[in-house]
């Protein structure tokens, strides 16, 4: 049976939305800001660990969809919209006075790892905002996202090979352009950069000068999908929250900690990735799962 939401017609939705969020920037003042912010690829977990989180009584998601976008891609929106994206402080003392916690709102948007402006933008607005990066085989990451983009009408080079080769001249300038520009947009720096984003630490080093390394926890999806209680411990101490009720994991099958390389292109692309992956055990604190 479907939920009623999803008989909701599309136009009505966003109606709905709309008159939400119009109410959410009236408000605004009385509502939280994040404690913490989730990233990752495609398929790095993300979503399954965003619902566990969500489950825990003092771990407050957004109102509206996991993916605020806003220091990345709505940032000229301004604080108020990002703060009517979230719950207020006052069923925030609702859960305090039941829990004896301090409740923390968040949100999950994976581009606030890649975009150049982004960690600049939230360690300057969310000051002591804490960071959990899940990271995944590069190689498997790049083609599931392209995959993903094709399915989405965003990637005309259906040839995965064909669409690594165009990768250079699609991204030349495009980082430098969104540095020096708040107000730039870059389709291919968000929807094309599949090799670029699977240099982990990379983006992790560009993070830490401007958020301190003990407020980024990095996190493999490898562990996460074999042994997610364990995961969610450590990110729950990491958060200085305890264990509260029973989260509910997405089930994954057993899979190796390598991926079998399809052809020459992966091959190509796993001795591309060694060092950068290298560099990545120092954040893990031992080596990505699939370098086991």
């Amino acid at each position: 049976m479907k939920m009623l939401a999803d008989r909701i017609p599309a136009p009505v939705k966003r109606l709905i939305h709309t008159g939400t969020r119009t109410y959410g920037r009236m408000t605004a003042a009385n509502r939280l800001l994040p404690g913490f912010l989730l990233c990752g690829g495609q398929r790095c977990g993300t979503t399954s660990l965003y619902r566990a989180l969500s489950l825990h009584p003092a771990v407050l998601k957004p109102v509206f969809h996991k993916g605020v976008h806003y220091f990345d891609t709505g940032y000229h929106n301004g604080v108020n919209w990002y703060r009517a994206h979230f719950p207020t402080r006052s069923s925030a003392l609702r859960i305090a006075e039941h829990t004896g916690l301090s409740p923390m709102a968040f949100e999950s948007s994976p581009y606030y790892l890649y975009h150049p402006l982004a960690a600049e933008r939230f360690a300057r607005d969310l000051p002591g905002v804490k960071m959990i990066v899940l990271v995944r085989d590069p190689v498997q990451r790049a083609r599931s996202q392209h995959a993903h983009e094709v399915a989405r009408g965003f990637e005309p080079l259906t040839d995965f090979r064909h669409a690594l080769d165009a990768e250079t001249d699609r991204l030349a300038g495009e980082t430098e352009k969104l540095q020096r520009d708040p107000d730039h947009y870059s389709f291919n720096h968000q929807h094309h950069a599949y090799t670029s984003r699977g240099r982990y630490a990379d983006h992790l080093e560009r993070i830490a000068r401007v958020v301190a390394p003990e407020r980024i926890l990095v996190v493999d999806s490898g562990d996460f999908f074999t042994d997610p209680e364990t995961v969610y411990d450590r990110i729950l101490r990491f958060l200085g929250l305890p264990w509260l009720g029973e989260p509910v994991f997405a089930k994954h099958n057993a899979r190796p900690n390598k991926a079998p390389l399809a052809d020459d292109v992966d091959r190509r692309l796993d001795n591309f990735f060694r060092p950068h992956d290298a560099r990545l055990a120092e954040w893990l604190g031992k080596t990505p799962s699939w370098r086991r």
